[in-house]
């Protein structure tokens, strides 16, 4: 059961070291970061707090996001890569799971997933950005396509399985990939590899927040989640739901979260 986001318990936000979060219909609202929201993340920075994005977006855009958000790193398409920018180096580094040659045949073989799902699930699209991905395939399902039924969204999800491959639902796609990674697999190496931290030992010290079904490795693995409203949408399709749920939805609710915890971290140091 999702408790009110208002039962975190303060002497849980006062050890809060940084905060993971999901971007689409966590981050923004409605397809649009609000001026809430990104006012949200660089007072997040300000504080001195670990922020990193865990996507299911494309590379392209997740080597804008490095470069220009108030962020650590970017984890994104699911999993597949992490991006940081090197403010000494003035440079975008990136930590690929798989080689080039590799990413190169996996991309091959989802063509013929890509085919399938076209063919066999009207009213679907490749996403938009598909242009921009390095390692998987992103199906829409209302982003940018009339909304489909949820029984058509299966769909999409079982020819992903036939074929052999990772998926995942996000509030807009349907993401698959050839590779055993996920966003929760990433985020443990990029904590140990860019701050030395063991995520295992020390994974009371972050909070994740998120919206969707694609989230739920992070909701199982964190002990102190928060989703915004909107995850109700999805909660009686999901096992692994977060412990906490703001009242807001999108961008207003990583806002509130974001509240409670700058506040709790002023009452410490008054």
């Amino acid at each position: 059961m999702m408790l009110p986001l208002k039962k975190l318990p303060t002497a849980v936000i006062k050890k809060i070291s940084g905060l993971f979060f999901d971007i689409d219909d966590t981050f923004t609202t409605h397809g649009k970061i609000r001026g809430t929201a990104f006012q949200a993340l660089w007072a997040l920075k300000d504080a001195g707090l670990k922020v990193v994005p865990i996507t299911g977006r494309p590379a392209g855009w997740c080597d804008h996001i490095a470069r220009m958000w108030p962020v650590d790193g970017i984890v994104g398409e699911n999993g597949a890569f992490y991006f940081w920018y090197d403010e000494e180096e003035r440079k975008l580094k990136k930590r690929f799971m798989d080689p080039d040659k590799v990413r190169e045949e996996k991309r091959r073989r989802l063509q013929e997933v890509r085919e399938e799902i076209l063919r066999s699930v009207p009213g679907t699209a490749v996403a938009s950005d598909q242009h921009y991905r390095e390692a998987d395939l992103a199906i829409d399902y209302c982003e940018d396509v009339p909304p489909l039924e949820w029984k058509e969204v299966e769909k999409i999800c079982a020819i992903f399985r036939e074929h052999g491959t990772n998926f995942k639902v996000s509030s807009i796609h349907v993401n698959g990939w050839f590779g055993d990674y996920d966003k929760l697999g990433m985020t443990k190496i990029f904590a140990h590899e860019r701050w030395g931290v063991h995520l295992d030992d020390q994974k009371d010290r972050f909070l994740f927040c998120g919206d969707s079904p694609n989230d739920e490795p992070m909701f199982a693995y964190f002990p102190y989640t928060a989703a915004v409203q909107n995850i109700t949408r999805f909660a009686d399709r999901m096992t692994h739901l977060p412990r906490f749920v703001a009242s807001q939805g999108g961008g207003e609710g990583f806002a509130e979260i974001t509240k409670m915890i700058l506040q709790q971290r002023e009452t410490k140091t008054a």
